[in-house]
């Protein structure tokens, strides 16, 4: 079943952030993943989000934390999580009911 990571946070540190996203993308791709929402100017709807959205699709669970916890990624995470404050989920995907 498909599965999803999605991340919600502020950038605190532009400069220093500017590498993460050219960096973090072979490591998605090379796992398998799909980026499938990069706003960083996401409009709130509803609640406190921060402005910056990234979903992506990987083909289960499991794979998204293989590649969250793989040398790849681990190499540039710190890219991202030194510079920004906010929340990372990771969700299944929905299989609507034939009910």
């Amino acid at each position: 079943m498909p599965a999803y990571s999605v991340a919600n946070y502020k950038v605190t540190n532009p400069e220093a952030f500017e590498a993460y996203p050219p960096a973090v993308i072979p490591t998605i791709l090379n796992a398998g993943g799909e980026v499938l929402v990069a706003d960083f100017e996401s409009e709130v709807a509803e609640g406190a989000p921060d402005h910056v959205t990234v979903v992506l699709k990987f083909e289960s669970k499991d794979a998204i934390k293989a590649w969250y916890t793989s040398e790849e990624y681990e190499a540039v995470k710190p890219l991202r999580a030194d510079n920004t404050e906010g929340m990372i989920v990771l969700a299944d995907g929905f299989v609507m009911p034939t009910d």
